[in-house]
């Protein structure tokens, strides 16, 4: 007879058109066959998760909607979102057990994994032992369903949407991939650059969420003065304090965004990063500077609208000449290399910081995720699972 194995599971119950709920999701106890191994000539791994990623773009992926780069969750199966994990058996020659791997996995105890369910470049090994495993969820990785936290920030830095003087970067939360790339690899071309990070006013985690933290780090290593812009005064704090931003200031305490900002750019904005949308981008746009650029790689203050906001400043791009580009990380996946080495040698000197707020425990998966939305957390928002 086959032996089953429990497999705590963090269930999907069904899609919704408002703001998430942890009543949304379900911790059940399953099973899986094979006494924990990989089914002969599946082609498939089977891995023991460690650690989850808590991401707002997941929010997203509880919609019935077809029309996305990404799939909706499936009703009655586990949720699922990047992780680190542990190979514990395998069918696969590429991957044998003992291997640490990071990619796309169930929010459960044991997934069995196939590459042909993986994004590009989403499925790795875990090679670099000398830091946190988490970090691979956050700081180090690349290949995520939609935006890598570094990575975003890297590659605006590197590529040439930032060739200017003064920047703005508004960052919301928790995005999975490129996000930090794209912004370090613009870094050259920023030199005595503005910076400045920004929350969305109905979201309560944007500069030391998991990539504003980052992108405003990067920022200030090469010649940037960062403002930033928290929640709460805890979060200033820590983005004055900790993180290196030149100023910060809690965005509940503004009745006028447009005030705030010309407070902090008397002479405008050259760059604007933004992951909000909303009232913030609105007020961004009054206040870019003739020629600014505006790098948009989410919308999250819309995510649990029902009617989404519309933009009512949108003729500044026409007569500022503003330039406003949407960025997905698997446009920049060439990227990695450069990437994972740079911000490696920058954690390992020193020169950045990296903030988590890791829940313990499976059970407190749902309550993680939907803290996101509320400002809950502080730093980049990890499931802690299981020790390898």
């Amino acid at each position: 007879m086959e032996q089953q194995m429990e497999n705590r599971q963090v269930i999907f119950k069904g899609f919704i058109d408002r703001a998430p709920r942890e009543t949304d999701m379900e911790l059940k106890v399953g099973s899986i066959g094979g006494g924990l191994k990989a089914p002969p000539g599946s082609g498939a791994f089977l891995v023991k998760n460690l650690c989850l990623s808590c991401d707002p773009y997941m929010r997203g992926r509880m919609r019935d909607s077809r029309a996305s780069y990404i799939p909706p969750f499936v009703p009655g199966q586990p949720i699922e979102g990047s992780g680190v994990s542990k190979v514990i058996d395998s069918d696969d020659p590429d991957f044998k057990p003992g291997d640490l791997v990071s990619g796309l996995t169930g929010w459960e105890e044991y997934s069995l994994v196939r590459k042909t369910d993986q994004l590009p470049n989403q499925l790795r090994k875990i090679e670099q032992h000398d830091v946190p495993l988490s970090y691979h969820l956050g700081l180090l990785v690349f290949g995520g369903p939609i935006q890598s936290h570094c990575t975003t920030s890297f590659v605006k830095f590197h590529g040439k949407f930032c060739e200017t003087n003064r920047i703005q970067l508004n960052d919301a939360a928790n995005f999975h991939g490129i996000t930090n790339s794209l912004v370090y690899s613009q870094h050259k071309h920023l030199h005595g650059s503005t910076s400045l990070f920004m929350v969305p006013k109905n979201i309560f985690c944007a500069a030391s969420g998991a990539v504003g933290q980052l992108v405003g780090q990067l920022a200030k290593l090469h010649g940037c003065y960062v403002v930033g812009s928290a929640g709460s005064r805890q979060k200033v704090d820590l983005l004055k304090s900790q993180l290196g931003f030149d100023d910060a200031f809690v965005y509940k305490e503004e009745p006028d965004l447009d005030a705030a900002l010309k407070r902090y750019f008397p002479q405008g904005i050259d760059i604007y990063f933004d992951n909000v949308g909303g009232d913030m981008l609105d007020a961004a746009l009054l206040n870019m500077c003739v020629g600014g650029r505006i790098a948009v790689c989410g919308m999250v203050s819309q995510h649990s609208q029902t009617d989404p906001q519309g933009i009512h400043n949108l003729f500044n791009l026409i007569s500022k000449r503003i330039r406003m580009q949407g960025f997905l990380q698997s446009d920049y996946l060439h990227l990695f290399p450069l990437f994972f080495n740079q911000v490696l040698k920058y954690y390992k000197q020193g020169k950045i910081t990296y903030v988590e707020d890791v829940a313990q425990g499976l059970e407190h998966a749902p309550a993680a995720f939907v803290g996101l939305f509320s400002g809950r957390n502080v730093g980049k928002q990890v499931i802690h699972v299981a020790n390898p």
